[in-house]
Parts: C-alpha cells; sequence; structure tokens
C-alpha cells in the first residue's frame, strides 16, 4: 500500500481509521459502534480532499464511505463500511 491513504493509517494513532464524507448517515452509525466499544478513531473527510478520495479508491475499489481500517494490528485490515464494521467486531 503507497499513498496519501497509506501515510494516513502509518501515521494514526487510534484503534480505527475512517474516510467519510459530509452528511453521511453510514459514517455517523460507524463512528457510534466504535464508540459503543470504546475503540479510538479517526476520520478524514474525502470531501473535503478529492486527491486522497481518488487515492481511497485505488488502494481499496470501495467507492461509498465510510471507509474503514483496523489499524490495531501489524497492518492496517479493510474493513469495509459500516455494515462490515458491524460484522467485523
Amino acid at each position: 500500500m503507497s499513498g496519501k491513504t497509506a501515510a494516513i493509517l502509518r501515521r494514526a494513532n487510534t484503534d480505527f481509521v475512517l474516510f467519510v464524507s459530509t452528511y453521511c448517515p453510514y459514517c455517523v452509525k460507524a463512528k457510534r459502534i466504535l464508540d459503543s466499544k470504546r475503540l479510538s478513531w479517526a476520520d478524514h473527510n474525502l470531501s473535503k480532499d478529492p486527491e486522497l478520495q481518488m487515492d481511497v479508491v485505488a488502494t481499496t475499489r470501495h467507492r461509498t464511505v465510510p471507509v474503514i481500517f483496523d489499524i490495531r494490528g501489524d497492518e492496517p485490515v479493510f474493513v469495509g463500511g459500516s455494515d462490515d464494521l458491524e460484522n467485523y467486531l
């Protein structure tokens, strides 16, 4: 993994990283799920950074938000969206 997405994941010091957009109910749902499990997260708004959005899509092939990564292990794990997160946890 390389590019802006990989750099964000490497720098993160939380349990999860979410790539979100403005006014996204599924993004809010994902954050609530993580909060209910007392897991830390950081979000990055793709609406404000089209270049990052293109990199996230190129990295994951996931075109909807949220795009969620579990970064608790040695390597980031692409979880998927909010429904995927619910099943993952």
